[in-house]
């Protein structure tokens, strides 16, 4: 069985949320067809419990602990260095040293990384006989350019310094790499806009999602209140765009669903929800829950879901889970800009605040919903199941394997 050096900015277990769904999904896939060296951080000790779960797919794992605060006082180094902040932040000695080993003594000749600040690992020109993949996921420097549209300065500026300088990065990551890839057809054609230059090596590799795991089948026990229509909003609540999406629904939308549907409750299900989040509970009609223990429950008797980010990148796996779970889903576009949406499904997406409410009211009042869950159902299950995904990962990795036969013949 070949190797694979599989290179994770955070630890990919548990599969709790976006980053994690998709690179613990990709590291169960490859361990079955590679032999897997794992390198990777954790910044929760608690994480560190999970180890035993991927020793059981990988060959090796090495984890290194890190301190975000102080890897945030590390990362400054870019400031001088004229380099992405991110690059620094995930530059580390012993992770470093590692790499240099396995590479040298363990006969690894393939690399998986996943996000842009692992490929420094791996960037060296002694490194261009291995078969690179860095799965950017998202366009992580327009993220970083969104973001300093939102903050005032100082922020705005070392945001929008960030999304320059991480930008470049990203095009050196591609411009040496094998290939690289997004997770959808939209992120990669807004990269090949940014980078013209790789475009004939950049591809798409959508996320998918446990259609039997969220599944509209099973029966779960209602954590809602008798009475109430519930709208739920999930996601990582320490994530800024969801603490930032969840603020702007609850004071400038939910309102006017309240009062057109008195009995409408607004939940805000996610981890680590931050002061601002949290203050949120103070508001009528909405409840912040915090960290709990299974989603599904939440999802499966919510009357309507709900997406409503004002800055996003790639695709949405709320959205994927929503919808597997045969609920109608409220979303701006931005939330909803990575899917191969059909035109049935825009009539509920829209970023206007007295738009979303009228439509929200004719979800919740209306008698018979099934119809708009079923379709978002049947929609997922064709377009976004891991196994499609996996059928295009494959397509990579054998044309990769034929690219490098080719030019090894011809050496």
């Amino acid at each position: 069985m070949d190797k694979l050096l599989f290179l994770a900015h955070r630890i990919p277990y548990p599969p709790n949320k976006g980053d994690k769904i998709r690179s613990f999904n990709l590291l169960k896939y490859l361990s079955i067809h590679y032999q897997v060296y794992l390198g990777t951080f954790v910044e929760n000790r608690e994480d560190l419990r999970y180890l035993p779960t991927l020793q059981q797919l990988c060959h090796e794992v090495r984890v290194e602990k890190i301190k975000p605060k102080l890897r945030k006082l590390a990362s400054l180094r870019g400031l001088f260095q004229r380099v992405a902040l991110s690059v620094p932040y995930y530059s580390h000695r012993r992770l470093f040293a590692w790499v240099e080993e396995k590479l040298a003594s363990d006969a690894i000749n393939h690399v998986f990384v996943f996000s842009s600040p692992m490929a420094q690992y791996v960037l060296d020109e002694r490194y261009q006989s291995l078969r690179r993949i860095a799965d950017f996921v998202d366009v992580d420097s327009q993220k970083w350019r969104q973001y300093g549209e939102q903050h005032k300065w100082p922020m705005s500026w070392l945001y929008q310094r960030e999304g320059t300088q991480l930008l470049k990065f990203e095009r050196e990551v591609a411009r040496r790499f094998d290939a690289s890839v997004f997770v959808s057809q939209s992120e990669a054609a807004l990269f090949n806009q940014l980078a013209p230059e790789v475009a004939e090596k950049v591809s798409y590799l959508s996320n998918g999602v446990d259609t039997e795991f969220f599944s509209p089948e099973r029966r779960y026990e209602n954590p809602y209140p008798d009475g109430e229509l519930p709208v739920v909003f999930t996601g990582a609540m320490d994530y800024w765009a969801n603490g930032d999406a969840a603020t702007w629904f609850a004071r400038e939308v939910f309102p006017a669903i309240r009062a057109q549907a008195a009995r409408a409750r607004l939940f805000v299900v996610g981890a680590q929800p931050t002061e601002q989040v949290r203050r949120l509970g103070k508001l009528e009609g909405v409840n912040v829950t915090g960290t709990v223990e299974d989603i599904r429950p939440y999802l499966f008797h919510a009357r309507l879901a709900v997406a409503p980010l004002r800055i996003a990148r790639g695709l949405q796996n709320k959205v994927l889970e929503a919808m597997a779970m045969a609920k109608p889903v409220l979303a701006t576009p931005a939330a909803m800009e990575g899917l191969m949406l059909p035109l049935a499904f825009t009539e509920l997406v829209s970023d206007d605040p007295a738009t979303l409410a009228e439509r929200a009211v004719a979800v919740l009042t209306r008698g018979d919903r099934s119809e708009l869950g079923r379709r978002g159902r049947e929609f997922v299950e064709q377009t976004y199941s891991w196994e499609r995904a996996w059928q295009r990962l494959d397509t990579l990795l054998r044309g990769l394997h034929h690219e490098r036969r080719v030019v090894r013949l011809s050496a």
